[in-house]
């Protein structure tokens, strides 16, 4: 059920949205300004105002002048309430003087514990989305480019100065843990921010300002258009990913660690080719007519892009300092067990293939308990040494289970490795800061 928008009628409240490019919808639309009729109340004149048919022939644009560039063109019997409300209509999102009278945006504002150097219009703009409003003047795509680095940047560094020998595909996942989207996505609800029904300049700017991907799949089944959703990779077309990955239309070639650690993202995750709009953009090999994908996104994309454009306003308004604490209290404050994101397919012979790399002695399994082996459930107890020293330990109802369980113990130990002191290149920056000192930089995972 679609909620009502009940700041439609309170549009007199608000102020207008100061730029050319809002004000000239209502030029080129003009069926969104229709006559207004008699009627005794505002509320009733409004709900006139809006049935009114607009096919009736009646012009409420005065032919004689034509419109200036910078103003729209608002019949004269027009009340002012109601000519406020349609330059507020014409807007793709809230105007920047509403962020003040916003009771959702300062509760937000304080929720964070925000100071003053951090203005409210800029947490505003955080939460138009470019969906929302393309114009970059006022969305948060540049503030949330800025984010998306600094994340990457601050997590990255953490992750890799605390577990040196982590392999690369556990420092993906850790990073899609820590920033990924349904991170961010679970940020953006536990920091109480709602998504709106329909993105509006008469809509409440504490809301998060997108279009959803839902509410335009509905075109498909209409017989007049010609929108087709459908991926081009599940088309059959080639898998265009990476600009600049050799080979990209070959599917059966192996993507190694390597090639996903210098052509695709920070999550390892393969880029895509997309439009202005942020959405995929089908091959050219295609012969069909297919309309380009409506400017929608998902609430996950939405929600991740806020946090991000947050943290950029963070740094730009606070400083380096402020964007780091920030960091550690929303990002790096979580828990991850990164022990769990570990899959080993043959643990034995990695650990065969590490200790001759190290030059250890070759690992040997012994028996260090067991009981009830001649019951249904007995518990073996295995250990896994190189020469004299114990790299591991498991326990199973095998021995088999026992050995493979000290294997991935011993793998573990290795690789979750961590110096005491911790510190990250970050932590050298400023005046006042002590030298920076090199950490362990380790050989890498074992190649099979």
């Amino acid at each position: 059920m679609k909620a009502l928008r009940l700041l439609r009628w309170s549009g007199s409240v608000l102020s207008p949205r100061s730029r050319p490019c809002g004000f000239h919808f209502l030029y080129k639309h003009p069926r969104n300004l229709r006559p207004l009729s008699t009627a005794t109340t505002p509320l009733q004149q409004a709900v006139q105002y809006q049935n009114q048919d607009p096919d009736s022939g009646e012009d409420p644009w005065d032919s004689s002048e034509g419109p200036k560039d910078d103003e729209p063109v608002i019949p004269e019997d027009m009340p002012e309430s109601l000519q406020q409300e349609a330059r507020l209509r014409a807007l793709p999102s809230p105007p920047i003087s509403a962020a003040t009278n916003s009771a959702k945006l300062a509760a937000l504002h304080a929720r964070l514990s925000f100071t003053p150097r951090l203005p409210i219009e800029t947490l505003a703009r955080c939460l138009v989305d470019v969906t929302a409003d393309s114009n970059p003047d006022f969305n948060n795509t540049s503030l949330a480019i800025l984010g998306r680095e600094l994340y990457g940047y601050y997590t990255s560094e953490s992750i890799l100065c605390r577990f040196p020998r982590l392999p690369t595909a556990v420092v993906f996942a850790a990073m899609t843990a820590y920033v990924g989207p349904k991170t961010l996505t679970q940020i953006t609800k536990e920091w109480g921010v709602e998504l709106v029904a329909e993105p509006g300049g008469e809509v409440d700017p504490g809301y998060l300002q997108c279009k959803r991907e839902d509410s335009m799949l509905l075109r498909k089944h209409s017989p007049d258009s010609n929108f087709d959703p459908t991926p081009a990779v599940e088309k059959g077309q080639p898998n265009i990913v990476g600009a600049n990955r050799p080979n990209a239309d070959r599917k059966s070639w192996y993507r190694g660690v390597s090639n996903m650690a210098v052509y695709d993202n920070e999550f390892g995750e393969a880029l895509e080719y997309k439009n202005s709009s942020g959405n995929r953009r089908a091959s050219r090999s295609s012969k069909k007519d297919v309309t380009t994908t409506p400017p929608t996104t998902t609430v996950e994309d939405a929600c991740a892009r806020f946090v991000q454009a947050v943290m950029g306003a963070v740094y730009l308004h606070r400083g380096k300092h402020a964007a780091k604490m920030f960091f550690r209290e929303h990002i790096l404050s979580r828990h991850l067990n990164v022990g769990k994101m570990f899959e080993f397919k043959q643990p034995t012979r990695d650990l065969s293939k590490l200790c001759a790399r190290e030059g250890f002695d070759s690992p040997v399994a012994r028996i260090l308990s067991e009981t009830g082996r001649l019951t249904r459930h007995p518990v073996f107890i295995v250990g896994v040494f190189a020469g004299r020293e114990k790299l591991g330990e498991g326990a199973g109802a095998s021995l088999n289970e026992a050995r493979t369980r000290a294997a991935v113990g011993a793998l573990k130990g290795w690789y979750l490795y961590s110096p005491l002191d911790v510190r990250v290149p970050s932590d050298a920056e400023g005046p006042n800061a002590k030298p920076w000192k090199p950490v362990l930089v380790d050989i890498g995972e074992i190649i099979v």
